[in-house]
């Protein structure tokens, strides 16, 4: 029997400073839908503080998202020294398409700017579904905007 799992990974350098970087995205409850309204409708916080482990986030998102409209994750691990953050896919679209989708989000001083690192790994919910390209290409679009959002705040 084939295996339908998979691994995705990215690195994207951003120029803001890694300690403001990793605020923003900490705060990515309250900063996303406000800053990026095109991307996200809402975020709300059902369970926790929607930053310590075992937070609940219901994420609802615009209308112009590909395949997920809405996605309700769950925070597995929080690393403040490391600044790192690992979260998975409790509900929503996407469990449509993968029985699991785990993600882990690090980001490291690199010069004046910062490396954000994104991986997920997961599993299809049969072989004919594509590799989670699309959600790559949002979480790396969404760290550009973050940056441009950090840098003029």
């Amino acid at each position: 029997m084939a295996s339908n799992g998979g691994k995705l990974e990215v690195e994207i350098e951003v120029k803001s400073p890694s300690q403001k970087f990793w605020e923003g995205l900490r705060d990515s409850t309250t900063i996303f839908p406000k800053a990026f309204p095109h991307d996200y409708k809402s975020i709300d916080v059902l369970e926790g503080d929607g930053k310590a482990v075992g937070s609940v986030r219901l994420i609802t998102y615009s209308e112009g998202s590909p395949i997920v409209k809405v996605s309700k994750e769950t925070i597995d691990a929080v690393d403040e020294a490391n600044k790192s953050v690992a979260y998975k896919v409790i509900d929503g679209d996407l469990l449509k398409y993968y029985k699991s989708f785990k993600c882990i989000l690090t980001v490291t001083p690199k010069g004046d700017g910062s490396l954000v690192k994104w991986s997920s790994v997961f599993e299809k919910a049969h072989e004919q579904i594509p590799d989670p390209s699309l959600i790559k290409d949002f979480a790396v679009q969404n760290f550009q905007e973050l940056d441009a959002y950090v840098l003029a705040n």
